[in-house]
């Protein structure tokens, strides 16, 4: 699961700073947790070829899924997603692209794409870098080992 939020990671990912020590607050933590999404899909879909399993990354929408209506945020921040809110997605509309690319006959042999709204759509460049693809997963690898 990704988001058109991974446009605002203009300069790609930081390697160097990949543990956000600095907090979660800036917008461009987010967007590039939604760049890495999208390259983690693309490395996958690189090793899957030639096994018939397929990988792909999706933008669901802004779905009102209850985010920030039960307590969970307060201030300006609660007050704009309430004003907000009638504008998402539905829920039912937000999983439409899940279940497009489960199903559909017509993406089964596609692989490490990104869509939303059910169709294809083209990505960043930062999005589509095989190098920080690979590195991602590298970096990501060396971080789990115990």
């Amino acid at each position: 699961m990704a988001s058109s939020s991974h446009e605002l990671a203009k300069t790609g990912l930081d390697f160097g700073g990949h543990q956000s020590t600095q907090g979660y607050r800036s917008p461009c933590v987010y967007a590039r947790s939604k760049l890495a999404n999208i390259l983690f899909t693309t490395e996958l879909a690189h090793r899957l070829e030639g096994t018939g399993i397929t990988a792909n990354c999706l933008h669901p929408g802004t779905v009102r899924s209850g985010l920030a209506q039960n307590g969970d945020a307060s201030g300006l921040w609660a007050i704009g997603m309430a004003i907000a809110n009638p504008f998402m997605t539905s829920p039912e509309k937000g999983v439409a692209t899940s279940v497009y690319l489960a199903w559909s006959p017509s993406v089964a042999a596609t692989s490490g794409a990104y869509f939303a709204k059910c169709k294809e759509v083209a990505p960043t460049q930062a999005a589509t870098d095989p190098v920080a693809a690979r590195r991602l997963w590298d970096v990501s690898e060396e971080m789990a080992r115990p």
